[in-house]
């Protein structure tokens, strides 16, 4: 495995899984957004084009037939380029948000079943990063892999985009990804890791351990402290150019911490 991507090259990952990573890195992006390539050259299913960038895109569009085209949720860095690869492609684009339903595309639904391309992919709604976020389960026959968008990525952690994200949904999400059973993780940013049970787990841990420093954090400032105040004593060790997000998974964890009994 590698974290270190080639921009504008189709690195394959399983028999049946390839990704492009996208030209758009950055403290919340990693190296890009992972553009995922299911199936082969006769029906492919495309998973997050991306932004909309005409040379991602067109890389993506001439890898093969494209039969449909799924997103992971809606944030730009993901969808923006749904539309335009629809335009290349004429494959109809799947997502939880109708506005991405590009070309008749449906909704991606829990349990959803997708046969294409000689796979067979399986709707998972994961919410908590978003409300629409959903993981697809992929199972080729002989490797089983999660595509898990940014509710698990291949590097560190991620937000609970707050108010759209709820923590206690995404801590249900993460206690689902932790039964899945024995797959791989490809991720929507990152390198892809080798158990979707260990990274679940992993992530379960750290979220509770930073609803115990944010807890402690009012002990400390007191009950009126305002989540920048609670920031900057719980993320004083993160750099401060991705604070504005974990602005937004404090808000979250406060939110949650108020809907439920003091321990």
């Amino acid at each position: 495995m590698t974290d270190h991507p080639a921009y504008d090259e189709v690195r394959q990952v399983t028999p049946y899984a390839g990704v492009v990573v996208a030209r758009n890195p950055g403290p919340m992006t990693l190296d890009g957004t992972n553009t995922w390539l299911l199936g082969d050259t006769d029906g492919l299913v495309v998973v997050d084009p991306g932004p909309d960038d005409a040379v991602h895109l067109e890389l993506v569009a001439d890898r093969g037939r494209i039969e449909r085209v799924l997103l992971t949720h809606r944030h730009a860095d993901h969808s923006e380029g749904a539309r335009r690869l629809y335009e290349l492609s004429g494959a109809p684009v799947y997502a939880s948000d109708p506005e991405h339903r590009h070309g008749g595309g449906g909704d991606l639904v829990d349990d959803y079943v997708i046969e294409a391309g000689g796979l067979r992919i399986t709707v998972l709604t994961t919410p908590g990063h978003t409300s629409d976020s959903v993981s697809l389960l992929l199972d080729d026959g002989s490797t089983r892999a999660v595509l898990t968008g940014d509710t698990i990525l291949g590097r560190g952690t991620t937000v609970v985009a707050h108010p759209d994200g709820l923590l206690a949904d995404y801590l249900a999400s993460l206690r689902r990804l932790a039964g899945v059973g024995d797959a791989i993780v490809l991720p929507g940013h990152g390198p892809e890791l080798p158990s979707i049970v260990t990274a679940a787990e992993e992530y379960l841990v750290h979220r509770a351990e930073r609803l115990d420093q944010v807890r402690a954090a009012l002990d400390r400032l007191g009950p009126r402290a305002s989540p920048r105040q609670i920031v900057a004593d719980v993320y004083a060790d993160v750099d401060r150019s991705v604070w504005p997000a974990a602005e937004l998974s404090v808000r979250a964890q406060l939110d949650y911490l108020r809907s439920r009994p003091a321990r």
